[in-house]
């Protein structure tokens, strides 16, 4: 558990590295998945200047509900002065993102070193 927060899900495993919360959705992530990982993503998501990085490298499938959720912490974090990386790699998850109008607000990358190596360079540059 992490700052006192709920306990993952089954679907929700959350870990620290290099500075950032990593916030992996793991499995099928419907409105059940959604409704099960929702208190423990919003216990995540409201900590000031957070660094976080949602990683979907583990799902399977990903339906509306899961765009919600995304959005939901990706509000969170911001109205929070905190910053969010997406990583995905999975086709038909960016095609959603992309056909929603969603991917430029999430720019996602492909892996979580690629999300790690891009923070390291902000960094670094600022």
């Amino acid at each position: 558990m992490i700052d006192g927060a709920p306990p993952t899900t089954g679907h929700l495993h959350t870990y620290r590295t290099q500075g950032h919360l990593v916030l992996e959705f793991h499995g099928e992530i419907d409105v059940n998945a959604a409704l099960d990982m929702a208190p423990a993503l919003d216990a995540h998501t409201t900590h000031p200047a957070l660094s976080v990085i949602i990683d979907l490298s583990q799902i399977e499938f990903f339906d509306c509900s899961g765009l919600r959720l995304l959005c939901r912490a990706r509000r969170r974090i911001l109205d929070h002065s905190g910053e969010l990386q997406l990583v995905c790699d999975h086709p038909l998850t960016l095609h959603i993102l992309r056909v929603t109008g969603l991917f430029p607000g999430f720019d996602p990358v492909a892996s979580l070193k690629e999300a790690l190596d891009r923070s390291g360079n902000v960094e670094q540059a600022g």
